[in-house]
C-alpha cells in the first residue's frame, strides 16, 4: 500500500472516529439533562390568581371594607384592638406597601422551625390556612407592645361581661406578676411583629416605629387559649417564661 491510501485510510478512520465521538457527547448530555430538566419543572411554581387586597388607607372611607371587617370582628366578638382582620389568602395594603399575608405566615412558620412546602398542584394557600382569620394591629405613635397586648385582653374580656381594671396588669404588693401580667407575657409569644419597610419578622419587641410595623394575631390560636380560662381563676395561672398552666386542684 502505498503512502497516499495509507494517508487516506488513516484520515477516514479519524473522521469516523471524531463522528462518533460528537453523537456520543451529545446523546450523553440528552440523557444526563433530561433528569434535571424533570425535576425543575417540578419545582417551577403555578402562578396563582391575584389575591383580595384589603387597603388599611380606606378602612374608614370604603364602605363595602367598613362591612366586611365589622362582620369579621362580630363573629368573633373583637370591636377594639386590632384594625383588620384578614385571611391567608389575602392582602393588606398600608401606605404604598402591599403584603401578602401568605408571605408573612411563611416567615412566621421559618422562625417556627416549620417546613413551608408548597404542593404545585394547589391553586392557592394551603387550604386549612385559608380558614384562618389574622388581627391585625398597625402600630401608632406611642404605642409600645404590652399596652397593645393589654387592650387586645381588656376588649376580649369585655365582651365577656367582665370589666378589667386600668391595673389589672400591675404587678401585686409583694411584687408579683398578676395573673393578667402573665398572660400578657405569654402572648408575646403567640403573636409576631412584622417590620413592613424591612418585610420582615420583628424580635424587638420595644422599638416599634408607628406605621412602619403590624402585630398580628393568629385569632383562632389566641382565642383557643384565652376560651379556656376562667377569669375568676386568672390570678391563679402560672408561666414558667414558655408554658402558661393553672394548677391542678386540691
Amino acid at each position: 500500500m502505498d503512502k497516499s491510501k495509507q494517508t487516506l485510510g488513516i484520515t477516514a478512520i479519524c473522521v469516523i472516529l471524531l463522528a462518533l465521538g460528537i453523537a456520543g457527547l451529545k446523546l450523553w448530555q440528552k440523557q444526563g439533562t433530561a433528569p434535571v430538566t424533570e425535576n425543575l419543572s417540578q419545582k417551577i411554581r403555578i402562578p396563582v390568581q391575584p389575591q383580595p387586597v384589603l387597603d388599611y388607607n380606606r378602612l374608614e372611607k370604603d364602605k363595602e371594607l367598613i362591612t366586611l371587617m365589622n362582620k369579621r370582628k362580630e363573629e368573633y366578638g373583637v370591636n377594639k384592638g386590632i384594625d383588620m382582620i384578614v385571611t391567608s389568602d389575602e392582602s393588606i395594603k398600608i401606605g404604598d406597601s402591599v403584603i401578602q399575608m401568605q408571605e408573612i405566615l411563611d416567615k412566621i412558620d421559618l422562625a417556627r422551625g416549620d417546613i413551608v412546602e408548597k404542593n404545585i398542584q394547589s391553586s392557592g394557600a394551603d387550604s386549612n390556612k385559608n380558614h384562618q382569620l389574622f388581627g391585625i394591629h398597625v402600630v401608632q405613635p406611642g404605642d409600645n407592645i404590652w399596652n397593645i397586648h393589654f387592650n387586645f385582653l381588656k376588649n376580649y374580656f369585655e365582651n365577656k361581661g367582665i370589666s378589667l381594671s386600668p391595673l389589672a396588669d400591675e404587678p401585686n404588693q409583694r411584687g408579683l406578676s398578676s395573673g393578667v401580667g402573665k398572660l400578657l407575657k405569654f402572648s408575646e409569644n403567640i403573636v409576631y411583629i412584622y417590620n413592613i419597610r424591612e418585610r420582615k419578622l420583628d424580635m424587638d419587641l420595644n422599638i416599634i416605629q408607628p406605621l412602619s410595623k403590624i402585630v398580628v394575631y393568629n385569632l383562632n390560636q389566641v382565642f383557643a387559649l384565652l376560651n379556656q380560662i376562667d377569669y375568676s381563676q386568672v390570678n391563679l395561672i402560672h408561666f414558667d417564661g414558655e408554658t402558661l398552666w393553672l394548677p391542678a386542684e386540691q
